[in-house]
């Protein structure tokens, strides 16, 4: 059976068998109060899944009387039985966006839309086998109203799913990640010999470079965006010329290198405009005019065309600056599909470890 279609060219495929289902959040009175209401602290599961299938999109809106709710707010998913999830994110950052921050942005796999980005989209795949349960945790100290849709489709019992990975998500953050250069060794001083000094300082190995994933088994990587905070014009100003260095299968030295952060992400030039497109974009700049990329940036790359495949092991990592050489505020968020049991992650930070600098 072929559980699965998304482009035009297979849509007119048949597909018996298959059923369409959707948990959401409606009011089954009829009436039009279409939320559910979560209690400061309380977690609960707003969909149970039994059986195979795979879940085609989930869109979420919500309303709580609390700053920060998009980095206070959790969602968790679990797969197939599992005792631990396999995503437990803050649900803005799930859904594509950091800084506790919700804005009007497209890709293809996710998308905040209009009213100020607060209708929330994911059109990741993600296939089970004997069956589903998403949970939300409110962090918040306020009652949370939230309004969801949980698409799936349901297949026949026994339908073999061992060929499909589950997919996954989690959220880092170092803040600030630590960087060696002396402030006046910057791109905005001009000292051009001062630059080239800087610039000759080796990193092959990755060693201190930002984490974006470390995970262990078999299956694809396909992607993430990356959220960062310049807080200090004397530390650094430029966040881009860091190299990506992604580890395959425990290569000692990075199995792929790359030539610069705005690079990784497919920009070019220190972009100072914001952009979205299906796989890669800027969906935040704060820069000014005095101060070129200050405050809080957002970029993402999804590998939907070009996944990066594992057979035992994945490391993810990125510069901060040239050789590590910045300091900043740096947070992510990563999604990559994999055989289970996953890697033990470590217990989401606590709110206060989670929150936005001011």
């Amino acid at each position: 059976m072929i559980i699965g279609n998304s482009t035009l060219a297979s849509l007119a495929l048949l597909r018996p068998g298959v059923k369409r289902r959707r948990l959401s959040s409606y009011d089954q009175t009829g009436g039009n109060s279409d939320w559910w209401e979560f209690a400061p602290g309380e977690t609960r599961a707003i969909a149970r899944i039994e059986g195979p299938g795979s879940i085609k999109h989930i869109w979420c809106t919500m309303f709580c009387d609390a700053k920060h709710v998009f980095r206070k707010v959790v969602l968790r998913m679990f797969w197939d039985g599992e005792s631990e999830p396999s995503i437990e994110v803050p649900i803005g950052d799930f859904f594509g966006m950091g800084h506790g921050m919700s804005k009007d942005f497209v890709s293809l796999p996710l998308q905040m839309s209009p009213q100020d980005g607060r209708g929330f989209n994911c059109w990741f795949p993600m296939p089970f086998g004997e069956g589903a349960r998403l949970e939300i945790v409110n962090e918040c100290d306020a009652q949370l109203n939230f309004y969801f849709y949980v698409d799936y489709e349901e297949y026949p019992a026994g339908t073999d799913m061992s060929a499909y990975g589950r997919f996954h998500a989690q959220w880092q953050r170092v803040n600030p990640v630590q960087g060696w250069a002396d402030p006046k060794v910057r791109w905005a001083d001009g000292n051009s010999d001062l630059r080239r000094e800087a610039w000759k300082v080796p990193n092959l190995t990755g060693e201190n470079n930002y984490v974006i994933l470390e995970a262990e088994g078999s299956g694809h990587y396909v992607g993430c965006h990356v959220d960062i905070d310049i807080f200090s014009r004397q530390a650094n100003d430029w966040y881009g010329e860091g190299d990506d260095m992604i580890f395959i299968d425990g290569d000692p030295i990075p199995t792929l290198n790359g030539t610069g952060t705005e690079d990784y992400f497919n920009t070019a030039f220190c972009p100072k405009s914001e952009y979205s497109a299906p796989y890669h974009g800027v969906i935040l700049y704060q820069g000014t005019d005095d101060w070129p990329w200050r405050g809080k940036n957002s970029v993402y790359r999804y590998h939907i065309e070009d996944p990066i495949f594992f057979e035992k092991s994945i490391k993810v990592t990125i510069e901060h600056g040239h050789a590590n050489k910045l300091t900043m505020d740096y947070s992510s968020t990563a999604y990559w599909y994999q055989t289970e049991p996953h890697k033990h992650y470590l217990p989401l930070p606590s709110v206060d470890l989670r929150l936005p600098r001011l």
